[in-house]
C-alpha cells in the first residue's frame, strides 16, 4: 500500500513533512494566492508517506513570534522542536511548540498561534 500526500499551496507558509528520519521536507507554494489575479491556475504536488513522517502546518503568529531582543522564533526553531519531538503524540507534539514559543517570547503574543500536526503510521 502506497500512502501519498496531495496538496496545493497558494500563497500560505510552506507545510513541513518531517521524516522518521529527521529529515525535513519543505511543501512549497504551487500557485500564487487564490483571488489576487482575474487569471489563476493551481497545481497539485505529491509526497510519498512513510511510519513516522510528521506533517506540519502553522500560522506566521509561531514562526514570527519574538523575544525581547527582537529575535524570530522563525523556522529553524519549529523544525529543531518538530525533531526533537516527534516521537511523542500529535496532542504532546502541539503541546511542546506551543510551549517553546511561549518561552521564547513570554510577553503578550501580537498573533495567534496555530499549528495542525499529523503522523502517519504503519498499516494496520
Amino acid at each position: 500500500m502506497t500512502r501519498r500526500l496531495r496538496y496545493a499551496n497558494c500563497g500560505h507558509l510552506s507545510g513541513l513533512l518531517v521524516r522518521g528520519d529527521g529529515n525535513v521536507e519543505r511543501l512549497e507554494s504551487t500557485s500564487t494566492l487564490l483571488g489576487l489575479f482575474k487569471e489563476w491556475d493551481c497545481s497539485m504536488r505529491e509526497r510519498e508517506l512513510s511510519p513516522g513522517d510528521v506533517l506540519a502546518l502553522y500560522t506566521d503568529g509561531i514562526t514570527e513570534a519574538s523575544n525581547e531582543r527582537g529575535e524570530e522564533f522563525g523556522e529553524r526553531y519549529l523544525i529543531e522542536s518538530l525533531r526533537q519531538h516527534r516521537e511523542m503524540s500529535c496532542q504532546g507534539l502541539l503541546s511542546a511548540i506551543v510551549d517553546g514559543v511561549r518561552q521564547f517570547s513570554p510577553q503578550e503574543q501580537h498573533d495567534d498561534i496555530t499549528a495542525i500536526v499529523a503522523k502517519f503510521k504503519a498499516a494496520d
